[in-house]
């Protein structure tokens, strides 16, 4: 979809007379139904302005233009690119990212701080961002990899910015993107012009903007082979001989529903440790190496962003979130694997969203629509939240309410706690999650360690020494009893985890500011070596397991002697959300500590911060 296509001579036309902004506009409002900011409009009508000179320079009066131009499954929308062909007769084309930035500071990693939405955030350096819209074309839409393909290039204009002498956009860091997509200023006119002649010179733009209009969405057999390749080289992704058993029903499963005519919808359920992220992984790889385009989605930041800085830059659109789907037209990908799907929502929709991309359908009915076989991947013992709501009731309902044929699978084999079914049975029993014959945990008869520390200095030594042992193997992680800062100016964080003398930081909060160089963000924290000396909480380590796990219970939930109860108590938990439904409260509580005591292999480490609840549970452990 584009907001606006054709020939250059009519864009050119459209900006002497002031009407490129109104086009815009409407077409904007017909696709989406409501009119687009005024500071948008504007940046339109400035921008438009200032790229129609460039093109006056470069004397291009037979090209192809694309404004607008949406990423297929993606947010994102192209600000221009243009089309024609080489000296040699090539189809080739441009994408040109405009901004209107007048300066910028030094940011993190690939970033750079900026005034943006008024405010200074930390945002994509623009070679980075266009070379990442280049390489998402490149991999996704036929007309640039196939035989003979249009060649694509890529540049940044920005046309308010004067560059300065140690300018931080041409920062040593970003040599290699500023090479590969080189960035031009406000004095940069003539070398900008020149830049696309020598790839857009012949015109015959037309041809080429029609070529690219046919071309369909669809990862290329290259990008699919590369992520085959990376997933099952990674150790951390091997099956297990009970698992690969399982992994071989489902992937049965999978290859039934693709011959159904009738849209087949899978359902795996499991409990904790019982591979099902491992054997989701998995399938993604072996129908990527089969040239099925399946994409893998989750709910989770934390992780959807580790997997894709495990796949790399390349396959990083085939790794997506549940809400990614909201402009998704059916069956539009062969095989959605959705792991962690207790955490579907109700609604893709949230106060983030832009009115742009609101959406009238419920979440699941969006994942069971974009796929010819959607395959769930689920414990419905793990919501931790009031939003989400997804069980294999709830998914089951609506696959039958949409015509689907429903093929179920159980994981029963217990990968994590050493193997030890018995110690996520006792803490179902324990927490009066649900009854099971495993009311007494007896140390002695299980290699998986656990056990109970006096103070959270100690936990936090037990966890350090494991971790020093192997890097990543341990990971100390609380209920959400404390509230969660933003970081401080100079980007360090605050020590709001504090009981007694002891005060840690939780994981690194992502909110746009520039974090200090030592603090990984909260969603690389599983597998950020520096993230040993923070604390997690629920919504980065679920879904994730380490060797070894350190948890503090917190006084968000109590056990009362007198009634023989568990308690729930949202006064004291910092989780507005969780704790605004008192009605579900004590359960979500309860998922949630179920979900941190369940993520270790090898050992389980607890602080009780109430001694009174302590006391319970050590009663129920064989002295």
């Amino acid at each position: 979809m584009e907001l606006y296509s054709g020939p250059i001579q009519q864009f050119v036309e459209d900006t002497v007379q002031n009407q490129i902004s109104t086009k815009l506009q409407n077409a904007f409002f017909e696709y989406f139904g409501f009119n687009p900011s005024d500071s948008e409009v504007r940046s339109w009508r400035e921008s438009l302005r200032a790229v129609k000179d460039v093109f006056a320079v470069a004397g291009f009066n037979d090209h192809g233009i694309f404004l607008e131009y949406q990423l297929p499954l993606s947010s994102k929308r192209l600000d221009c690119m243009i089309c024609g062909r080489d000296k040699d007769g090539k189809d080739n084309s441009v994408i040109i990212e405009l901004k209107q930035w007048e300066k910028c500071e030094v940011g993190a990693s690939d970033k750079v701080v900026t005034w943006v939405g008024g405010g200074d955030r930390e945002v994509l350096h623009p070679s980075v961002q266009v070379g990442q819209y280049k390489n998402y074309l490149q991999q996704n839409h036929t007309a640039f990899y196939e035989t003979d393909p249009v060649l694509l290039n890529a540049c940044t204009y920005l046309h308010n910015y004067k560059v300065k002498k140690d300018d931080p956009v041409l920062s040593e860091r970003f040599k290699s993107d500023l090479r590969q997509y080189p960035l031009f200023s406000i004095s940069d006119v003539n070398p900008l012009s020149t830049y696309l002649r020598e790839k857009l010179d012949a015109g015959n733009g037309m041809v080429v903007l029609e070529r690219i209009q046919k071309s369909k969405y669809g990862p290329s057999r290259k990008l699919l082979q590369m992520i085959s390749k990376v997933i099952k080289e990674n150790e951390r992704y091997i099956l297990l001989d009970t698992q690969l058993v399982a992994f071989d029903k489902v992937m049965n499963l999978v290859r039934f529903g693709m011959k159904n005519r009738k849209k087949s919808v899978v359902i795996v359920k499991g409990g904790p440790g019982t591979g099902k992220s491992v054997i989701a992984i998995n399938l993604l790889a072996e129908l990527a190496k089969l040239g099925y385009n399946a994409q893998y989605a989750t709910g989770s930041k934390a992780f959807t962003e580790t997997l894709r800085k495990t796949i790399g830059k390349g396959g990083f659109d085939q790794v997506k979130y549940f809400n990614s789907y909201i402009a998704a037209t059916e069956n539009m990908i062969d095989v959605l694997v959705a792991d962690e799907s207790h955490r579907i929502r109700i609604s893709s929709n949230n106060r983030y969203t832009p009115r742009t991309k609101k959406s009238n359908l419920p979440q699941v009915e969006e994942l069971i629509r974009v796929a010819k076989v959607p395959v769930f991947f689920i414990d419905d013992r793990q919501n931790v939240r009031p939003g989400e709501i997804g069980s294999s009731d709830y998914i089951r309902e609506n696959a039958e309410r949409l015509g689907c044929t429903i093929h179920e699978y159980q994981l029963d084999i217990q990968f994590r706690c050493q193997g030890s079914d018995k110690f996520v049975q006792w803490i179902n029993n324990t927490f009066s999650i649900k009854k099971t014959s495993e009311a007494i945990w007896d140390p002695k008869n299980s290699e998986f360690d656990f056990k109970i520390v006096n103070s959270p200095e100690e936990l936090y030594k037990l966890i350090k020494e494991k971790n020093d042992q192997e890097a990543n193997s341990a990971r100390l992680v609380a209920g959400f009893c404390w509230p969660w800062s933003q970081p401080k100016e100079d980007g360090t964080l605050v020590k709001d985890v504090v009981i007694g003398d002891f005060a840690m930081t939780w994981e690194g909060k992502e909110t746009g500011r520039k974090l200090a160089p030592s603090v990984p963000p909260a969603s690389l924290w599983p597998y950020d070596p520096r993230a040993v000396d923070q604390i997690g909480s629920i919504y980065t380590i679920q879904g994730f397991e380490f060797e070894y796990v350190g948890v503090i219970i917190g006084k968000d939930i109590l056990y009362n002697f007198e009634t023989n109860q568990w308690e729930g108590h949202p006064e004291n938990s910092a989780d507005s959300v969780a704790k605004g439904d008192h009605e579900k409260f004590l359960d979500l509580v309860k998922n949630t500590y179920r979900v941190l005591l369940s993520r270790a292999l090898k050992g389980c480490y607890v602080y009780f911060v109430d001694k009174e609840t302590e006391k319970f549970v050590r009663s129920r452990i064989e002295a």
